[in-house]
């Protein structure tokens, strides 16, 4: 078994163990709430060190906490006496413009990967924040601004590069490792160390974008406008609800800084000119008291938000799927969104039909294709001291808009940690199979730091010359 200073003769990456500089800056993740010290920190630059960490994981018996973006609520990106393996200087992005398709390292951001796509006017669904982790958010699932006219994150993979627990490099696709390439679709983290994701591209370069916000006390019609209108709304028409406490921005009347809105995120992926005509009955549901809505390159929306969302807040979420957003559900909404206790803080409701209903429920491992939305109490807020208040207003309104989900599970990537007995159900009709390659690729559970699947019983994966 290697020693931490075998450990670093084979790793070309800082390895940094307790004491040494910069072990308090790369032990935290985005949530505050997880203060862990892990026994050595491994920030990979290569494959190959990769391997090394796993194998010293393995080897050793620690914890092994694998870090991309960092923005797991659960924290599972760092953790206490294990391995924390930091992807983040893994963060390359290559784009074939010929092929419409960009190889992403496994530590590379959404931002990242938007830099280097939108250069020849192209992209592909990601997240809602730019300093998301390309990896985690895909493996996921990955909802995000383009998911009803170019599928989930997931639905545009076309290959990976894997590190499983034994410490092989292995090659996922339709072609070589194909149960490997179907679980990593919305399976999560369970089955390796995603070293590289390969996914398909789409010609969007300027879209027609921002947020719309009304009164609170127009939320009812907003939301019942949204239910209708998101039905048959052409594909290229992302949209999502929410909560926003007013920060100050100059869109916004100085007077209403700090009061609570609801609004509607809109990103418009069509020709420009049919931007207008198509947010019309968004703008007919109710009176628009301010907004940031026009042309802008697709990387300012994906990164517009990401000042609400710095390092260092306490976060504490909730979520489900929905099939249905029925009036008693709206009521419930908005009793609990008026409580909306920071600017931090929200509930988005997302719509995942369009072109994610349109992949099969078992083609990739994604287990909730009937689903309409995807709803998230996201509690984020600065203090510390408010962690008591804040985690019961999250879990208040959760409580109150469950009964109406019409689904026992929810996307996996807005999980808190009091949330793995749920697995099998936010897995969906899936979760058997995704026990049965857990159980070849990973029987001992190395990679458990996550939405947890547990293995069935070992089965040896198809060699393969990859």
């Amino acid at each position: 078994m290697t020693t931490i200073a075998q450990l670093r003769e084979r790793v070309r990456g800082p390895v940094i163990e307790p004491g040494q500089d910069g072990y308090d800056e790369h032990r935290r993740v985005y949530n505050f709430m997880h203060d862990r010290r892990p026994a050595v920190i491994v920030r990979a630059m290569a494959t190959a060190d990769v391997v090394a960490a796993v194998n010293h994981a393995r080897d050793h018996g620690l914890d092994l906490a694998v870090r991309d973006g960092g923005h797991s609520v659960p924290g599972f990106g760092t953790c206490d006496d294990g391995v924390v393996l930091d992807l983040s200087l893994m963060n390359n992005v290559f784009v074939d413009p010929d092929k419409k398709a960009a190889r992403a390292g496994g530590g590379a951001t959404w931002g990242d990967f938007n830099h280097a796509t939108h250069a020849y006017g192209l992209a592909t669904t990601g997240g809602i924040i730019s300093t998301t982790g390309v990896t985690g958010l895909t493996l996921g699932g990955g909802i995000g601004y383009l998911a009803r006219g170019c599928g989930l994150s997931c639905d545009n993979v076309v290959g990976a590069e894997v590190v499983t627990a034994d410490g092989r490099i292995r090659t996922a696709n339709e072609y070589v490792n194909e149960d490997l390439f179907w679980a990593l679709r919305g399976g999560g983290g369970n089955f390796g160390v995603v070293t590289a994701l390969e996914l398909g591209l789409h010609q969007i370069d300027t879209i027609y974008a921002g947020p719309m916000f009304y009164e609170v006390e127009d939320a009812a019609a907003v939301m019942a406008c949204y239910r209708d209108f998101i039905d048959d709304a052409p594909d290229q028409m992302g949209a999502f609800f929410a909560w926003q406490i007013a920060p100050p921005l100059p869109f916004i009347p100085a007077d209403r800084h700090g009061d609570l809105f609801c609004a509607m995120v809109v990103c418009w992926s069509g020709p420009l000119e049919q931007a207008e005509q198509a947010l019309k009955p968004l703008r007919d549901a109710a009176q628009v008291k301010a907004e940031h809505v026009g042309p802008m390159p697709y990387p300012a929306i994906n990164s517009a938000f990401d000042g609400l969302v710095p390092r260092g807040l306490q976060h504490y979420w909730k979520a489900d799927y929905v099939r249905e957003l029925t009036d008693d559900a709206i009521a419930a909404h908005i009793e609990h969104g008026k409580k909306t206790p920071v600017v931090n803080s929200t509930m988005h409701l997302y719509s995942i039909n369009g072109a994610a209903h349109r992949v099969g429920p078992e083609e990739t491992a994604f287990g909730h294709r009937d689903a309409k939305y995807a709803a998230v109490i996201a509690g984020m807020w600065p203090d510390q001291a408010d962690n008591t208040a804040n985690t019961k207003w999250v879990r208040d309104y959760y409580a109150a808009i469950h009964p109406y989900s019409g689904t026992e599970g929810g996307y996996i990537n807005f999980m808190s940690g009091d949330d793995a007995e749920r697995a099998p159900v936010n897995y969906g009709r899936n979760y058997e199979r995704l026990r049965r390659v857990k159980g070849a690729y990973d029987p001992d559970n190395l990679f458990h730091l996550n939405q947890n699947i547990k293995p069935s019983p070992r089965r040896r994966p198809r060699t393969e010359a990859s």
